[in-house]
């Protein structure tokens, strides 16, 4: 499949609204949640006013000219937040595009571009459940807590390798 990646424009950051919603992990067989939960403050914490900070850095990765996937990294008080100054991630693709390697290269991406502005390290919070768990470890992420239900992972970004373009 080809597709593009690239910095996400500022008309286009309504879409996070819907790759929010997209974001939320659904076990099999579990009916999705309505849409209007993302309307509240713990999941509006990854939406609202992105932009405004200087942590707020966003990708979206493109098929045939449609925006079909975002990657999102903001310093926030979010699921995964372990430390002020280290920016969480949000990531979604739509179904379709699903494990076609698009959401390896966004992560991939967005990890080259905070250690290219001198992050050390960033975070996030993920379902045990959820198939991208892999793939958070396959880019550099290791679980430093957890609870029942989720794995707080952090990724050195010292330690990880120089992105080839």
């Amino acid at each position: 499949m080809n597709y593009n990646i690239r910095k996400i424009r500022e008309n286009e950051y309504y879409l996070l609204e819907d790759f929010i919603y997209e974001a939320i992990f659904i076990p099999e067989g579990v009916e999705p949640p309505p849409r209007e939960i993302v309307n509240q403050p713990d999941i509006q914490v990854y939406i609202r006013g992105f932009g405004t900070e200087k942590d707020d850095i966003c990708f979206v990765a493109e098929v045939e000219n449609k925006v079909v996937g975002a990657v999102w990294v903001r310093d926030m008080e979010d699921y995964g937040h372990i430390a002020d100054g280290v920016p969480s991630f949000a990531i979604s693709l739509y179904k379709e595009y699903r494990n076609c390697g698009i959401g390896t290269e966004m992560m991939k991406t967005m990890l080259a571009e905070l250690k290219n502005r001198g992050y050390a390290r960033t975070s996030l919070a993920v379902q045990k459940a959820n198939y991208a768990v892999r793939m958070y470890i396959k880019v550099g992420f290791v679980t430093i807590d957890e609870n029942d239900e989720e794995y707080i992972m952090v990724c050195d970004l010292q330690n990880t390798p120089e992105r080839q373009e």
